[in-house]
């Protein structure tokens, strides 16, 4: 007898699927049973993989007919609706894209596409990681989780509950699901009094974790909330400190566990459960997204709870209503080589008053007053989408970062002195004023010296009668950017996003004017920088 030979199993899986290399396995096997219909009905090859798209998404590149694995919308600066407009008609898990934040900075756990990924597939539940896209992210997440129902029936089914997906942990102090315990150090003031910022170096100790990193890394803090907010909020909930809520602490959940920043779209939610009349209709219309007094943006958890006086919330359902209290990423601006199991961060205090009630940033200041030496601190290391120095150490770099936006760039000037990288450097800074706002200036000063930064050009917004910033720098400067691109070197940009697409406009322009170009080829030209991995940018 002829013995008979299965066929192999043709590869449906594609490679960037978000699957171990066990389960892409099992996985093509199980749909080429599934696609396996006879002779009469069967697919073409074609045709099979173009299902198999339909049923799984992997991370990367096209999906679902009509995906050509363009994503215009992935642009931080790009506001919610008009990314939600460019997604129009594109793939469920697209669309979940487009509605993240935009900004690939990891805090959630993902990049923006990877927790679209998660979600669309159910390995990921929660949809209010998102830290950059806020409450708006939120909702649109939440509206488009309603169409995931009927996207999930496309999935054959794998016994009872579907095919499983097994999420292997993270390593210790990689992931903001598995962090470590580090030592707070030291703060050191960075700008000078009559600044008006209050920047701080800020000093961690990781030897007791066992944890390493590489310069472009960043590095995400779990900061607690400022112990007079929780005790504003303990009162006007008329509730005993000690009430255990889950069996901890009323206190201590506020203090550790929860968001008192803005007031998530539950919390009106339930307010409006326990009011009546206007104030009912009033809480019913914040919760759907509305403002109906124009200071929805304003309100944060105690606000909401003054806004409406007089209210009883119990504080169970209270704390269920609110949003987890989120890690925070600050770029690493140290390097292993040159301070062996340390993390530098530079970071701003955020203070700022609505309505004669300061309100202050969280994780800022935290490290910047609350934590004390010795404190031990919940953090983790996030490793970039794309920001890291160039493989070869005699690769010139060119780095663009005023305010705290210099913080990797530090990093990467001690990296590149203690490896002895033979790269030229040249840093562009700026803040607002010279003698109150230039941070690591000694540092700067002496590495400029020992020939380790190239060339270090300043700009200052507030010294001169007319505002100059690091964009106007470059343009000044532009033939020889221009000459270090041609020559190579790699263009790395940090800080805010406004910021970055005004630097960004900046070399458009030095290029077309200096490699002789139109505008047209110049964006051209920046995009394939940014596509060859010469020009990367961690913004925020």
């Amino acid at each position: 007898m002829t013995e008979l030979t299965r066929p192999p199993i043709r590869k449906l899986i594609p490679d960037n699927a978000p699957f171990t290399p066990e389960q892409r396995t099992w996985l093509d096997g199980f749909f080429a049973g599934f696609l396996d219909l006879g002779d009469a009905t069967a697919l073409a090859p074609d045709a099979n993989a173009a299902l198999v798209s339909q049923l799984i998404a992997p991370a990367k590149g096209p999906l679902e007919d009509g995906d050509d694995g363009d994503v215009p919308w992935h642009d931080p600066a790009l506001p919610l609706p008009e990314r939600m407009h460019l997604a129009e008609g594109r793939a469920l898990r697209r669309r979940m894209m487009a509605a993240m934040g935009q900004q690939d900075c990891g805090q959630c756990g993902y990049n923006c596409e990877d927790y679209a990924n998660a979600i669309f597939l159910k390995s990921e539940e929660r949809l209010n990681l998102c830290v950059p896209g806020g409450k708006n992210t939120t909702r649109a997440l939440k509206a488009l989780y309603g169409e995931l129902g009927d996207a999930s029936r496309r999935l054959p089914a794998s016994g009872p509950a579907g095919p499983s997906i097994t999420v292997v942990p993270a390593e210790r102090g990689r992931s903001r699901d598995n962090p470590v315990d580090v030592m707070f150090c030291s703060r050191t003031r960075l700008s000078k009094p009559g600044s008006g910022k209050e920047t701080w170096h800020i000093a961690l100790d990781i030897a007791d974790a066992g944890l390493g990193y590489n310069v472009g890394d960043s590095f995400g803090i779990f900061p607690s909330n400022d112990p007079a907010l929780v005790e504003q909020i303990i009162r006007l909930l008329q509730a005993p400190p000690e009430f255990l809520v889950a069996g901890r602490p009323l206190r201590a959940v506020l203090g550790e566990s929860v968001s008192l920043g803005p007031a998530p779209d539950a919390l009106f939610q339930l307010i409006s459960y326990v009011t009546s009349g206007e104030r009912r209709q009033k809480a019913k219309a914040l919760a759907s997204g509305e403002d109906p007094d124009g200071d929805a943006a304003s309100l944060d958890v105690l606000a909401a709870i003054e806004k409406f006086p007089g209210i009883h919330l119990e504080p169970e359902p209270f704390i269920e209503a609110l949003d987890p209290l989120q890690p925070r990423l600050y770029s690493i601006a140290s390097s292993l080589r040159s301070s062996p199991n340390q993390v530098a961060l530079t970071v701003d205090a955020v203070r700022y008053a609505v309505k004669k009630r300061q309100r202050l940033g969280v994780a800022s200041t935290f490290l910047a007053e609350r934590v004390k030496p010795g404190d031990r601190v919940k953090a983790y290391v996030q490793k970039p989408e794309n920001f890291s120095l160039p493989a070869d150490p005699s690769v010139p770099i060119i780095m663009i970062g005023p305010g705290t936006g210099i913080a990797p760039f530090r990093a990467f000037l001690h990296e590149r002195l203690a490896s002895k990288a033979t790269g030229r450097n040249w840093l562009f800074f700026g803040h607002q004023k010279h003698d109150y706002d230039f941070f690591y200036e000694d540092e700067l000063i002496g590495m400029k010296a020992a020939g380790v930064l190239t060339r270090l050009s300043l700009a200052w917004s507030r010294d001169g009668d007319e505002k100059f910033y690091v964009q106007d720098r470059m343009r000044q400067t532009g033939r020889d950017v221009w000459s270090w691109i041609a020559d190579g070197a790699h263009v790395y940009v940090c800080g805010a996003i406004t910021m970055s697409k005004d630097v960004e406009r900046a070399l458009v322009d030095l290029v077309a004017a200096h490699g002789v170009r139109s505008i047209d080829e110049a964006i051209a030209f920046v995009a394939d920088l940014k596509k060859k991995g010469r020009y990367q940018q961690d913004v925020y």
